[in-house]
């Protein structure tokens, strides 16, 4: 593999390859994606990693991309595919004249990450979160909530103006993330966007989201991806360490 501490620096990223993993940090100039600027520094381990592919980029671009392994990443475990291309945290852009060295280091990665680097009880989605979650407390304002997670327990507060009747005579809600079994997290930026949890105990199909209590929607600057998408990582994981904690 590359020497230890060997960065390629793109357009929207930096990466750093470390024998077992590649750092990423993303751009926090003003041209950069808020998104990507709000998850900071990523360690992602080479487990975590399915391959690695060169892609043409748009005017005079290239792109190195990783695959994230299905399971590995809270962040792409919430999003669901849902994440527009330039927010992608798995691509780095780059000028094409380093093509050559964008080949050079995939050429590098590929014999190191993917089922073929793993013995046969690594092949497969991952059993466990391998990545990092965005880290907590959390919090972001929804149309009709204030969201909040201090790492062990959700929190609605509704705002008069946005809640529904039936949110407001529910009351402001909390849910331990040991009652919860997952979550739904539709994008600010389609319609009818919304998170919802998902509770251990619920014995019928939730309604729309602006009816239920254990879901906050979201609006033109309520729950954008920056805030809202962290968020949602950061529960999962939260949901998921709960469902091994002895």
């Amino acid at each position: 593999m590359t020497r230890m501490g060997d960065v390629l620096a793109g357009n929207n990223a930096e990466w750093e390859f470390e024998p077992e993993a590649v750092v990423i940090r993303y751009s926090r100039g003003v041209r950069g994606v808020r998104f990507l600027q709000a998850l900071g520094e990523r360690r992602i381990p080479h487990d975590a990693l399915d391959g690695a592919e060169l892609l043409d980029g748009r005017r005079g671009t290239a792109v190195l991309r990783l695959l994230p392994r299905p399971g590995a990443d809270p962040v792409v475990e919430a999003a669901g595919g849902q994440l527009k291309e330039n927010a992608d945290p798995y691509r780095l852009v780059l000028p094409e004249q380093s093509r050559t060295l964008a080949e050079y280091y995939r050429d590098e990665l590929r014999p190191l990450i993917g089922p073929q680097a793993r013995d046969a009880a690594g092949d497969g989605p991952a059993e466990r979160f391998l990545v990092a979650p965005p880290a907590a407390p959390r919090a972001f304002k929804a149309y009709d909530a204030k969201a909040l997670f201090d790492g062990r327990t959700v929190t609605f507060r509704w705002f008069w103006t946005g809640a529904s009747s039936a949110k407001w005579k529910a009351g402001d809600q909390s849910f331990p993330v040991e009652e919860l079994s997952g979550l739904d997290w539709r994008s600010p930026e389609l319609l009818h966007g919304h998170l919802r949890l998902l509770r251990r105990d619920a014995d019928e199909q939730p309604g729309e989201a602006d009816q239920d209590p254990a879901a906050v929607v979201f609006g033109l600057g309520y729950g954008p991806v920056h805030e809202s998408l962290p968020f949602a990582a950061a529960v999962l994981a939260a949901i998921r360490s709960a469902r091994v904690r002895p």
